[in-house]
């Protein structure tokens, strides 16, 4: 049985160029209720248009590319990821993280990912006490 956490939709260029100029209102509704969005053949500029859109949602986005035509959706979104490759640097070198090869996505997200949260929770904590402290010293 599928919920609606599990719908994601596939476009492409034309596809996304049409919803983008005629359908924006229901292709954003779309967007917002599908968790993954995959595109294909489409634009530099509707790469950047599609995560603008998320980001205006109030959305947290992550994209991935490998090239230097995925650098405008990079720098839009929330996190980057760069995969250095066959298509060059361009990818990696304006990406937040870079990697080497697909197969390290897993490993960035798990893994370093749950570091990243938990050096943040330490800390916010640390940041917490540390003013509490400080104020109760004063006083």
């Amino acid at each position: 049985m599928h919920t609606l956490d599990d719908v994601a939709f596939v476009v492409d260029g034309w596809a996304l160029e049409i919803a983008l100029n005629h359908y924006r209102k229901a292709f954003t509704e779309l967007a917002v209720l599908s968790r993954t969005a995959i595109c294909c053949r489409v634009t530099p500029s509707q790469k950047a248009q599609l995560v603008q859109i998320l980001k205006s949602c109030d959305y947290r986005t992550l994209a991935i590319g490998d090239g230097g035509n995925d650098v405008r959706m990079i720098q839009q979104a929330d996190i980057g990821v760069g995969i250095s490759g066959r298509e060059g640097l361009q990818a990696a070198r304006a990406a937040d993280y870079s990697i080497g090869k697909f197969r390290f996505l897993k490993r960035l997200i798990l893994v370093h990912g749950r570091y990243s949260y938990n050096r943040t929770a330490f800390l916010s904590q640390y940041s917490f006490y540390k003013s509490l402290l400080i104020c109760f010293i004063q006083i």
